[in-house]
């Protein structure tokens, strides 16, 4: 659903458009930490999926407080929309 908070409500059309085109991804985190995003369709293909894991990962890495100390990022799992999740190694170290 659209939501001001998400951005997805604007009242500037043209700058929303192009941020859209231009690859920009909204992501969320859960009362557990938990960060959720969509970061492709299965129909993209093996090398564009990774490319868009990769961007994901780096924009993350890129988040982290300055005074967080230690390991930021415990585990990574991928899924589909509606299908099970598999434990991804070694993607953040």
């Amino acid at each position: 659903m659209p939501n001001p908070k998400a951005g997805t409500v604007t009242t500037d059309i043209e700058k929303a458009v192009k941020e859209a085109k231009a690859g920009k991804i909204e992501y969320r985190v859960d009362k557990q930490a938990i960060v959720h995003v969509g970061l492709g369709k299965i129909s993209f293909g093996t090398d564009k999926l990774m490319e868009n894991i990769n961007a994901f990962v780096e924009s993350l890495k890129a988040q982290k407080p300055a005074s967080i100390k230690g390991q930021y990022v415990k585990s990574v799992y991928i899924s589909t929309t509606m299908g099970p999740s598999i434990l991804v190694e070694n993607i953040y170290n």
